[in-house]
């Protein structure tokens, strides 16, 4: 069992720890953010993430958060950098929390490897390994091990992955590594630094692809008369192609996607390289939610003064995480048409920004559609299965439904009487 250092108290860097303590390891946790530290000792975990308090809670003893990088690196063996790597304004990873992380690291003789877990352009290794090898730490591992984890199930995802990638050109690393994931049952692929980091991007884009693919289905099945649900279906029993990520609806979000896309186009970009493909998906991805906008438009002839509820705030289901939530877009267009949006969502934080402090939230999606003229699902919360439709049906002004995730029987909802309008189905 290992002392372990993890930079960083987000949702990577939390899960990693708590997940890393549960197998066994020592782990202390630093953060720049005081809240955040208080809240972790005080026992109360600052995100959403099923299954997260508990394994926190049941490895308490393994565990310690810090604001001190000294403390957290005393008698460490391995630091695991999971700081996080936003967009520049020109594209690039912001990498300027990973290099404060890596300047802290000096002097720190006794450590045995640097292990980066962040998302981070390919060619970040080789930089890292020159400054470890300036600053005097030559002697000390680099690995790229990137995480696989989906928001809602991250925990899951860690102990019981798909695969466990390890990037580096030391032996050493490449063993203490999967040596600090002995108990997880999944096969560890070994490669070089820069194929690592490549990984994490290509898998991200395959998964955005393959939306942003049905997506675009969707809208020639609205223009013929098929139905995207049974063609995805369908198309996923395919063993070659499989049912994962075939759903169409107002596109993808949060922390990764579009962070890592526009990472991925810049990184292509800087190469010379015109991503064609990549650029579609991003494309297609952005114009679903404007092309909802319009559909709402053609249903009411108009939405100056409209009262739109919008059924969901957060990117998917199970997470607090507003971050390049599709719902924010759909707000501000509404806003920006003359609507009035009123929305529902069961863990979205209270305070946000705009759009949303302009818009009434409201408890329960009951309230929220009440009076108003239609409603836009945006976020696939099984909540919405349970809404007592033929009840609500008599206190909205007008009785349109927006399924922005094909979340509800059409047949089922037009029986009740209401004008329902999903994706991609007639």
């Amino acid at each position: 069992m290992r002392k372990i250092a993890v930079f960083g108290a987000g949702y990577i860097g939390l899960v990693t720890a708590a997940c890393l303590a549960e197998l066994g390891h020592t782990v202390a946790v630093r953060d720049i953010q005081d809240e955040r530290i208080r809240l972790l000792n005080a026992g109360r975990v600052p995100i959403h993430e099923p299954g997260l308090a508990e394994l926190i809670a049941g490895n308490a003893e393994r565990l310690t958060f810090t604001l001190s990088a000294e403390e957290a690196l005393a008698g460490a063996e391995v630091v695991y950098v999971c700081v996080d790597t936003p967009p520049t304004a020109a594209g690039d990873a912001d990498l300027s929390r990973v290099w404060s992380v890596i300047g802290t690291l000096k002097g720190a003789d006794h450590l045995k490897a640097v292990v980066v877990k962040s998302t981070v352009p390919v060619g970040t290794g080789a930089r890292v390994r020159t400054v470890l090898d300036d600053g005097g730490l030559a002697h000390v591992g680099y690995a790229a091990n990137p995480e696989f984890t989906a928001e809602g199930r991250a925990v899951a995802d860690f102990l019981r992955p798909d695969r466990v990638v390890v990037g580096s050109a030391d032996e050493a690393a490449i063993r203490l590594v999967t040596e600090l994931h002995a108990g997880v049952d999944a096969p560890v692929e070994v490669m070089d630094v820069a194929s690592a980091e490549m990984v994490k991007l290509a898998s991200n884009a395959m998964l955005m692809t393959r939306i942003s693919f049905m997506n675009e289905i969707a809208v020639l099945c609205e223009l013929t008369g098929a139905d995207v649900e049974r063609v995805a279906k369908a198309v996923g029993l395919d063993h070659r192609i499989g049912p994962h990520f075939l759903g169409a609806g107002i596109g993808w979000g949060g922390s990764c996607f579009p962070k890592d896309s526009e990472a991925l186009k810049q990184l292509a970009s800087n190469t010379g390289h015109h991503p064609q493909l990549l650029n579609a998906a991003i494309e297609v991805n952005n114009l679903q939610k404007r092309r909802a906008i319009q559909k709402l438009k053609d249903v009411l002839g108009g939405l100056d003064g409209a009262r739109i509820a919008v059924l969901g705030m957060t990117f998917k289901p199970g997470t607090d995480d507003m971050r390049e939530a599709p719902s924010t877009v759909l707000a501000a267009r509404l806003l920006a048409e003359g609507a009035k949006v009123t929305c529902w969502d069961p863990l979205a934080p209270e305070s946000l920004p705009e759009p949303w402090a302009s818009a009434v939230r409201h408890e329960t999606p009951e309230q929220a559609m009440a009076e108003a003229d239609a409603a836009i699902l945006a976020t696939a919360w099984p909540e919405l299965l349970r809404v007592p439709w033929a009840a609500v049906l008599d206190t909205m002004a007008r009785p349109v439904l927006y399924d922005g995730r094909n979340l509800l029987d059409p047949a089922a909802m037009r029986a009740l009487g209401y004008t329902y309008v999903g994706v991609g189905r007639p």
